[in-house]
């Protein structure tokens, strides 16, 4: 690997561009033997691998958890912190340190948001199915980036930066969502724990510590911290890459940044985000009942949603933006690239599913919400390969 390589944001994409269009295949192998694995013979021996319980010695402070949260809630932080890390790559020397153009995923997640859950309850009024307004407003991260990795070159980074933040704020919408209306609220200690992580990292860099295994315990506090506050922990992945120096090192070494990216990378690429949709994307459909009624409006909400409500509300919110000046499209990125945008956002499977299990307690709602989200994740991932790669043809022609 070249110096300019490993030290400069802009050779990102030509760093990995072959690392994540591999990984996007190995992700969608995963997920088809996921799928297939939950709905075979051996279904119950999928579940019970999942369901697992792992006891890591710190039971005064951590009950047990089962294998599925240690891989979507401890593992996946890796995963975040690499995206933080971009994201914080893009803010020092990149796309996003522009502020009007920082600002349109912000904007663009809003309208992913409102857009989805508006189509939803418009067919869903009832008391019972109405629960489910927040299922069609997610973006799942890493099945969207794994998508995005398979359309390849000819689309710009800065599509890819913007999925990223865009994803993000998505993700911390969702977990707002949850926290005020699926749950009973955020806990105010585990805020303190929090705070108490980072503000032991931003001492340890001030002291100049350069060796990154240092920063795990005051990264696992601050992940702790998440878990208490009834937020979701691999947010802490996105707020530790975020504080992560992004500038050279003295004598023009290789940044802290860059070190850390460089390293975790292939391992998120290769063994935690197929491992991610292995246990993800088995989701069981027995007891599956569309033949009318409540059913199969909540599963038309959620596929509406997702598949027509999220591209609408990105490209209305962008065009809006920077209509009315607020924001900018980043150099290199055009207007039919805020529609790809927008059909890779409606890709929610993962938080949708969650979102599903925590709005609906009958079974026949749930196995139609499921339902709904594969369907609905599925067009939106098909739509935004065609899209992608009629891009590419375009630039190639």
């Amino acid at each position: 690997m070249s110096a300019p390589h490993a030290t400069h944001p802009s050779y990102w994409p030509l760093r990995f561009v072959s690392v994540e269009a591999a990984s996007g295949v190995v992700l969608l192998i995963a997920s088809g033997i996921a799928l297939a694995w939950a709905n075979s013979p051996l279904a119950s021996s999928y579940e019970a691998l999942w369901h697992l319980k792992l006891n890591l010695a710190v039971a005064p402070y951590l009950a047990a958890r089962d294998l599925h949260f240690w891989v979507n809630d401890g593992l996946m932080t890796i995963f975040f912190l690499v995206v933080g890390l971009e994201i914080r790559s893009e803010i020092h020397d990149g796309a996003l340190s522009d502020p009007r153009v920082a600002t349109l995923p912000i904007i663009a997640a809003l309208g992913g948001v409102i857009v989805p859950a508006l189509f939803y309850v418009v067919l869903n009024s009832g008391p019972q199915a109405s629960r489910g307004w927040a299922i069609p407003t997610a973006t799942d991260i890493a099945f969207a980036v794994g998508i995005l990795a398979l359309i390849g070159k000819g689309i710009p980074n800065t599509l890819r930066v913007l999925l990223l933040t865009l994803a993000i704020i998505d993700d911390i919408a969702a977990i707002l969502v949850i926290a005020f209306f699926y749950s009973s609220g955020i806990a105010v200690a585990g805020l303190g724990i929090i705070a108490l992580g980072v503000l032991l990292v931003l001492a340890m860099q001030r002291l100049k510590v350069r060796i990154a295994v240092a920063y795990v315990l005051p990264g696992a506090i601050v992940w702790f911290g998440m878990l208490r506050a009834g937020l979701h922990p691999t947010l802490a992945g996105v707020l530790l890459g975020i504080l992560t120096p992004a500038a050279q090192a003295p004598g023009g070494g290789e940044s802290a940044l860059s070190r850390v990216e460089a390293r975790l990378h292939p391992w998120v690429a290769f063994g935690i985000m197929p491992l991610f949709a292995l246990a993800n994307a088995g989701v069981g459909l027995s007891g599956l009942n569309l033949t009318g009624g409540v059913p199969l409006t909540v599963a038309t909400g959620i596929v509406g949603g997702l598949v027509l409500g999220k591209p609408l509300g990105i490209v209305l919110a962008c065009n809006a933006a920077v209509r009315l000046k607020l924001c900018a499209l980043p150099p290199g990125m055009l207007w039919p690239h805020t529609v790809l945008l927008g059909f890779l956002g409606g890709i929610g499977f993962t938080m949708s599913i969650f979102i599903s299990n925590l709005a609906f307690e009958d079974a026949t709602l749930l196995a139609a919400a499921k339902f709904a989200v594969l369907v609905a994740s599925g067009l939106a991932a098909s739509i935004a390969l065609v899209l992608g790669h009629l891009h590419r043809r375009s630039v190639v022609t």
